[in-house]
C-alpha cells in the first residue's frame, strides 16, 4: 500500500517528502489510513479537524480522537468548532451538507496559508469517484461533472485515489489502526448515502471492479474535458469581441455553429444564466427580437440587431442602454437621451439642432435602445416618400 501511495503522489505531483501537508482528518477509517501512510512514508504533515457540532457527544469524541492521533504521530493539531445549524439558519437555501463543506474548506485554506502548508490532503478514494459521478449523472451534469474527483484541484490533493474502499479497509485492519465510525454514514436520508448503499452494490454485481472502472473512466473524461475546453475557447474567440465592459456575441457566427446550444451555455453559465434561458435565447434568435433582455442575478444579455450584448447589470460604462415608455431618461458614461412628447400643432416645425431628433411617437416600439451608430443603420427622413437613408454619412 505504501509503495502505491508514494508512486501515485509522485506521478500526480501531489507533494514531496519535505513539503508540509495539512491533512483534513475526520477521525474516520479513510483519514486514519491517510495519516498512517504519511507517517510511514516519513512525510511532513499536520492534522486539522472540524467539529460541526451536529452529533452531540459523537462530534466531541471525533475531535478528541483527532487530537490523540496528532499526539500519537507527534504532529501539529489544528481544530475548530462550528455552529453549523446556526449557519444554515442564516443562509436560506443552504443544506447542512453544503454548509459543512463550505465552512470546512474555507477554514482549511485559512490554516494552510497561515501555517505555510503546501497543500491540503483529503482522504477521498476510488469509491468516492464512483459515487460522485453517479450523483452528478443523476442530478444532471455537463462534461465537467464526469471526471468525478480529481487528484489535484488547486491546493487540494487526494492521494488515496489510487485505492478503493476494500483496499483501505484491509490496510487499516493489517495495521490495527484505531478510528471512529460516523453513524450518519449508514443513514439513507442523504442522496450520496443512498447511492453508496443502494446503487453501487447492485452495479458491483455486474462489474466487481466498479471503483477501478469509474476511476479509469474519470481519467479519460478529464482528458476529454481538456480537448472540449480548447474547442470551446476557439469558438468563443470566433464569436465574441470585447467592447469596454461588454462582451458582444455575434448572432450570425453563433448560429452557424452546429453545437451552438453547448457553446452558448458554456459561455453564459459562468455569469449565472441557466440552461432554460439558453433554450429561450436560441429559440428566439431567428425572429430578430431586437431589444429583448435576459437577466441572471449578476448580468444581463441584450438582443441587438447583430449581437447578443453581455454586461453586468450594475455597469454604468456601457455603450447601450434601454429606454422604456415610462422612463424618459437614459444615460451611459458618455451618452444621454431625454424623451419628451410635444403636441403636433398645425404650425409645428421640427427643431433643427444637431442634438435633437424628432420622431413620430405612435411609430416607436419600446423598449428603445440607445447606442452608438453601427454600419448599416438607416432611417426614413420626413418628406422623402418613405425612402430610407443610411445614418452613417450624417456623422462624418
Amino acid at each position: 500500500m505504501l509503495v502505491s501511495f508514494q508512486q501515485f503522489a509522485a506521478e500526480q505531483q501531489l507533494f514531496g517528502l519535505t513539503e508540509p501537508i495539512l491533512v483534513a482528518f475526520s477521525s474516520g477509517i479513510d483519514s486514519a489510513a491517510l495519516a498512517q501512510l504519511l507517517y510511514e512514508g516519513a512525510y511532513t504533515f499536520a492534522i486539522a479537524h472540524c467539529n460541526f457540532a451536529l452529533r452531540g457527544a459523537d462530534s466531541d469524541g471525533d475531535e478528541a480522537f483527532a487530537q490523540q492521533t496528532a499526539l500519537r504521530y507527534g504532529v501539529a493539531f489544528h481544530h475548530i468548532r462550528f455552529d453549523t445549524a446556526a449557519y444554515v439558519a442564516q443562509h436560506s437555501g443552504v443544506s447542512i451538507q453544503m454548509a459543512a463543506r463550505q465552512l470546512r474548506y474555507e477554514w482549511l485554506e485559512q490554516v494552510r496559508l497561515s501555517g505555510g502548508y503546501a497543500c491540503i490532503a483529503t482522504a477521498h478514494h476510488q469509491n468516492d469517484i464512483a459515487e460522485t459521478m453517479l450523483y452528478n449523472l443523476t442530478m444532471g451534469t455537463g462534461i465537467g461533472g464526469l471526471h468525478g474527483i480529481l487528484p489535484r484541484r488547486g491546493a487540494l490533493v487526494r492521494p488515496l485515489l489510487f485505492a478503493n474502499k476494500a483496499a483501505i479497509i484491509q490496510y487499516v485492519a493489517e495495521k490495527a489502526l484505531p478510528y471512529r465510525e460516523d453513524a450518519s454514514n449508514a443513514e439513507t436520508k442523504y442522496a450520496r448515502n443512498r447511492i453508496r448503499h443502494g446503487v453501487v452494490p447492485v452495479l458491483q454485481q455486474i462489474n466487481p471492479r466498479l471503483p477501478q472502472t469509474f476511476y479509469d473512466n474519470a481519467r479519460r473524461f478529464a482528458e476529454t474535458e481538456l480537448i472540449y475546453r480548447e474547442g470551446l475557447a476557439r469558438y468563443h474567440r470566433q464569436i465574441c469581441t470585447q467592447h469596454r465592459h461588454e462582451t458582444l456575441i455575434s448572432i450570425g457566427r453563433l448560429y452557424a455553429i452546429a453545437a451552438r446550444r453547448t457553446v452558448l451555455y458554456e459561455l453564459l453559465s459562468p455569469y449565472g444564466f441557466n440552461a432554460d434561458q439558453v433554450e429561450q435565447i436560441l429559440a428566439r434568435l431567428p425572429h430578430g427580437e431586437a431589444g429583448k433582455v435576459y437577466y441572471s442575478p449578476s448580468h444581463q444579455l441584450l438582443r441587438d440587431r447583430k449581437h447578443l450584448i453581455l454586461s453586468q447589470r450594475s455597469e454604468r460604462d456601457v455603450s447601450y442602454v434601454l429606454l422604456q415608455a415610462d422612463t424618459p431618461h437614459a444615460q451611459t458614461a458618455d451618452l444621454k437621451l431625454i424623451l419628451s412628447t410635444l403636441p403636433l400643432a398645425p404650425d409645428f416645425v421640427p427643431p433643427t439642432e444637431a442634438h435633437i431628433a424628432t420622431l413620430a411617437f405612435d411609430k416607436l416600439v419600446f423598449p428603445l435602445l440607445l447606442r452608438r451608430v453601427q454600419a448599416g443603420d438607416y432611417f426614413y427622413p420626413i418628406g422623402m416618400s418613405m425612402k430610407k437613408k443610411k445614418i452613417e454619412p450624417l456623422f462624418q
